[in-house]
C-alpha cells in the first residue's frame, strides 16, 4: 500500500526543514523528499543567520535533518517528478525512482537555480570567489580588489553596493553599454571602469587573481561579482497548474518565481504551499527558514479546520442532528 502522510515537504533546504520541524512538533506525520542539491552547496560558510554565522551550509542542514527525525519526521533522498490531485483533496506524489506516496497537503520548498553569465570558468568558482550577494560574502572580501561584471542593467547598482565593503571596486564593462549617467555615478563613487569583454578567469593556486579580456588584456581582482538569473525549480508546481511568473527588480526581469502569499506561503492551488527561494528568490537562509515556519503553521491550521469539519459531520450523523 502507498504510504500516507499528513504533509509531504518537497525540498530539504532551510525552508523545507524548518517547515517540517514545525509540523512534526505539531504532531503531524511528515515526509521530506530532498534531492540533496541545495542552492548554497558551493559556499563554505553561511552568514547573517543569527546563532549560525560562519557555519557550513551542509552542517546546518545535517543538524536540521536530525532535529526533524528526532520528532518522528521521515526524510528520503530523491526527487519528486509530479503530484496528482486525488478525489479526497489530497495528492499522489510521484518520485523519480517510480515510488509514490500520498499527502494530505504539500509544502514545496525546491528553491532555485542560479544561471550564470556565459563566461568560461564561472561555475567552477561560484560561491567561492565568484559571488553575487555582498550581505553573504562582502565581509570576507572587505578591502580586497573586487570586480563587478556588467552584463545587465543592475551592474551599476551592484558596483555601488559593493563599494560599501571595499574602495577597490572595479566595474568590468564587458558586453554592457554604459550611459554617461552611469559613468558619472561610478566616477563619483570612485569605481574604476575597465573596458573590454571578459573572456575567462585567471586562477593561481586555486585562487582567483583576475580576468582575461578580449585582445589579450587582463584585469586583476580577488573576487568577481556577477548577477545570476534566478530560475525557480518549479516543475512540480507547474504540473499542478501553477506557472512561474517573471521576477522583476527596478523594472528589469531577473528571473522567475512561483506566486505565493507572502505571509502564509499559500498558492492558488488548494492544499499546496510554497516557501523559500522558489517563491522568494531574494531570501537568504534565515528568511527562507522563517517562511517555512509560517507556511507550516498555515498548513496545520488548514488541516485542523478540515478535521473539525469532518468531526462535526460525524457528530451530527451519530446524534441525528443537522
Amino acid at each position: 500500500m502507498t504510504e500516507r502522510f499528513d504533509v509531504v515537504v518537497v525540498g530539504g533546504g532551510a525552508a523545507g526543514l524548518a517547515g517540517a520541524l514545525t509540523l512534526v512538533r505539531a504532531r503531524r506525520s511528515v515526509l521530506v523528499i530532498d534531492s540533496g542539491s541545495p542552492r548554497n552547496a558551493p559556499a563554505a560558510h553561511l552568514h547573517g543567520y543569527l546563532g549560525h554565522d560562519g557555519q557550513s551550509p551542509a552542517a546546518l542542514l545535517a543538524r536540521g535533518r536530525e532535529e526533524v527525525a528526532g520528532y518522528g519526521g521521515r526524510i528520503r533522498t530523491g526527487t519528486v517528478v509530479a503530484a496528482d490531485r486525488l478525489p479526497d483533496g489530497g495528492f499522489l506524489v510521484r518520485c523519480g525512482d517510480g515510488s509514490t506516496v500520498r499527502a494530505g497537503r504539500l509544502l514545496v520548498a525546491t528553491g532555485l537555480v542560479d544561471e550564470l553569465p556565459a563566461v568560461p570558468g564561472l561555475r567552477e568558482r561560484w560561491g567561492r570567489d565568484v559571488l553575487h550577494c555582498p550581505y553573504c560574502h562582502g565581509w570576507e572580501v572587505r578591502d580586497e580588489a573586487v570586480a563587478v561584471l556588467a552584463d545587465g542593467p543592475l551592474a551599476v547598482f551592484q558596483a555601488g553596493l559593493w563599494r560599501q565593503w571595499t574602495a577597490r571596486t572595479t566595474l568590468l564593462a564587458h558586453t554592457w553599454r554604459l550611459t554617461a549617467e552611469d559613468r558619472e555615478l561610478l566616477a563619483a563613487r570612485g569605481v574604476e571602469v575597465v573596458e573590454g569583454e571578459v573572456t575567462g578567469l585567471l586562477v593561481e593556486e586555486d585562487r582567483l587573481t583576475g580576468v582575461t579580456l578580449a585582445g589579450a588584456g587582463e584585469a586583476r581582482c580577488s573576487a568577481l561579482v556577477v548577477a545570476p538569473r534566478f530560475t525557480a525549480r518549479s516543475g512540480i508546481l507547474t504540473g499542478l497548474g501553477l506557472p512561474t511568473t517573471a521576477l522583476e527588480r527596478d523594472g528589469h526581469v531577473v528571473g522567475t518565481c512561483v506566486e505565493a502569499d507572502p505571509l502564509t506561503g499559500a498558492t492558488a492551488h488548494p492544499g499546496v504551499w510554497a516557501a523559500g527561494n522558489v517563491a522568494s528568490p531574494m531570501e537568504q537562509v534565515a528568511g527562507a527558514a522563517a517562511q517555512g515556519v509560517r507556511a507550516a503553521a498555515a498548513i496545520n491550521s488548514d488541516l485542523v479546520e478540515a478535521e473539525t469539519r469532518r468531526a462535526v459531520a460525524a457528530h451530527r450523523a451519530a446524534t441525528g442532528t443537522r
